[in-house]
């Protein structure tokens, strides 16, 4: 077998309304889209590029988010320091948690919410 960094660096997600989803990312995440084209947007985090791509087939709304997100469409992980904090911030934009803040038997404090398209974002923090 070849040798090989597992390490994840890029990856695609469908998004139904790509200028809501872009606009979810710039608010609730504080990223600039890095490139952008008519069906595509690229946004940075630390380690990561995540694209969204349009698909018009795949457009939920309201209920059926959460919904998508609960039956589990996807989900991704950020550690931070204070996840209390960023619930605030999240607060700040009106995104609504799916799960926590909650104090979990593995050792970290979580939350979850779900982007418009359903993906879930889990926010961890490591327990002392």
């Amino acid at each position: 077998m070849a040798e090989w960094e597992k390490r994840i660096s890029a990856m695609t997600l469908v998004a139904g309304d790509l200028e809501r989803s872009k606009t979810f990312y710039r608010e609730v995440f504080g990223l600039v889209p890095l490139d952008e084209e008519e069906d595509l947007a690229v946004f940075g985090f630390k380690d990561l590029y995540v694209a969204l791509r349009k698909d018009p087939a795949h457009q939920p709304a309201g209920r059926e988010v959460l919904d998508m997100a609960q039956n589990g469409v996807g989900q991704f992980s950020i550690w931070v320091e204070d996840v209390d904090a960023v619930r605030a911030e999240l607060d700040q934009h009106g995104v609504t948690l799916i799960s926590g803040p909650a104090d979990r038997d593995w050792g970290m404090r979580t939350i979850t919410f779900a982007d418009p398209d359903g993906y879930i974002w889990q926010i961890a923090q490591d327990l002392p």
